[in-house]
């Protein structure tokens, strides 16, 4: 019978109906995506002036800046979602005002702080992450999704003052990907996000009730004992179907060992994300259309550990989802970790 589930690090709840896969429309297979122009492809090595200057490369083997050669390149949003750097500002207060009058209506109070704005400061890059034009993590040779990640880590760290840093990746048109060369997102925050700060205080909730023991790191314990939902284990991390999955075939990238900040030295977990996303497009019969996030700890928090998180979109938000905050997820974690293990 449908489940409902809580997750242990955002305290969202998921309905688990496997039943209702069986109704027409409900399964999940995946149709490959046609080539795309690479002669109009921005983010192709050769088309560096297509897009604004850059502000990193790595170039292994020299070479100008907005050239060929590079493995990374890093530029501004052409259409940025934030400006001005991250520096704070005066909120901006739209106040409403009305004379009073019988209608209840029309008798504003003049409370200014019923609507908060303020300037949507912060930085928007674009991190390309090959010069190959693919469409998918996937379609690229481990060793270049390791270099990909290890940039990311690079451009988290070049925005240390930020209160939190999210890099994404969205693949594919479903997922919302505006153009199809792989790239990744960095939106460096002025601000702490409602759902990390959630997150932040469930750690250090578990942290402090436990005397010191980190909450993912428990938990993963857990599933690696359990062995449930592990798809994949490898000497950096470990790849998972969380227990309260929102979508399916969710996976998340644990390290093995605590760490708060993916942007600290140490592990990245790059080829076994490379492995899982190939295990995904082998159990879908393509690449699915997915976002990716680096979940990291925000500016000063301690008790925290990062992970890497994978949503494939299999199906669409409905009702349920959009009205409430509770996802409902047709297909069982338990069932998409066999299925990827088998995909190997």
């Amino acid at each position: 019978m449908p489940e409902l589930r809580i997750d242990s690090l955002s305290g969202l709840r998921t309905i688990v109906a496997a039943e209702r896969s069986r109704r027409p429309g409900g399964g999940w297979k995946v149709e490959p995506a046609p080539h795309f122009d690479t002669a109009t492809d921005p983010f192709r090595e050769g088309n560096e002036d297509m897009t604004p200057p850059e502000v990193f490369a790595l170039r292994p083997g020299g070479g100008n800046a907005n050239g060929p050669g590079w493995r990374v390149r890093v530029v501004p949003n052409l259409y940025p979602s934030l400006e001005g750097g991250v520096a704070g500002g005066r909120a901006a207060r739209a106040g409403g005002g009305g004379d009073a009058g019988p209608d209840p209506l029309s008798a504003g109070r003049g409370e200014p702080d019923l609507f908060p704005s303020r300037p949507a400061e912060g930085v928007n890059e674009v991190i390309v992450n090959a010069p190959q034009p693919v469409r998918s993590l996937a379609e690229l040779a481990p060793e270049q999704v390791e270099v990909a990640l290890d940039a990311w880590r690079e451009r988290i760290r070049a925005h240390a003052e930020a209160a939190f840093v999210h890099v994404s990746v969205n693949e594919g048109q479903g997922a919302g990907a505006s153009l199809p060369h792989t790239h990744a997102q960095l939106f460096a925050l002025p601000f702490v996000p409602a759902a990390v700060a959630r997150e932040r205080e469930r750690f250090t909730a578990y942290w402090d009730r436990t005397q010191g023991r980190n909450l993912l790191e428990d938990l993963l314990q857990e599933e690696v004992r359990r062995r449930e939902r592990i798809v994949e284990i490898d000497s950096e991390a470990v790849a998972l179907c969380p227990f309260a999955s929102r979508v399916p075939f969710q996976l998340q990238i644990v390290p093995r060992r605590a760490r708060a900040r993916f942007e600290d030295d140490g592990p990245l977990g790059a080829r076994l994300l490379h492995d899982v996303l190939g295990r995904l497009s082998a159990a879908l019969g393509a690449s699915p259309p997915l976002n990716l996030w680096v979940r990291t700890a925000p500016r000063g928090a301690e008790p925290f550990c990062w992970r890497i998180d994978v949503l494939p979109r299999l199906t669409q938000l409905a009702g349920l989802e959009m009205g409430t905050g509770v996802n409902l997820n047709v297909v069982a974690p338990e069932r998409a970790a066999a299925l990827l293990r088998e995909a190997a």
